[in-house]
């Protein structure tokens, strides 16, 4: 996806890279996922002379108007993530199916009292 992104992008242009890249993942597929490295073509961003900025997003700068959203109804964050309230008793389920792929979060509920 990167390497698309440096593709498109003009000489001179600003890459912004948010998101999460671990630096490795034991469970992984990939021998290069499970230390972490990445297939970046390095030599086309230095080439097109490409500034790359990595980080986590600044979510505090929404946090107001995304929860504004919420509480007047304008944003559905439960529907938009597919979140599935599970009790309990079936978290090694839902973590076993998160990990398999599923495109749903889990809620626990131990006791019984989110309306689902």
């Amino acid at each position: 996806m990167l390497n698309s992104v440096m593709s498109i992008t003009r000489a001179g242009g600003r890459l912004g890279i948010p998101g999460l890249y671990v630096t490795g993942d034991p469970g992984a597929a990939d021998p290069d996922a499970k230390e972490g490295t990445l297939k970046v073509r390095l030599g086309l961003g230095w080439a097109k002379s490409h500034s790359f900025t990595t980080g986590q997003c600044p979510v505090l700068k929404y946090n107001r108007r995304l929860m504004m959203s919420i509480l007047h109804g304008k944003a559905q964050i439960a529907k938009a993530v597919n979140a599935t309230v599970i009790p309990l008793d079936d978290a090694p389920r839902g973590y076993q199916e998160f990990d398999q792929g599923a495109a749903r979060k889990y809620v626990l509920d131990p006791h019984g009292m989110i309306s689902a």
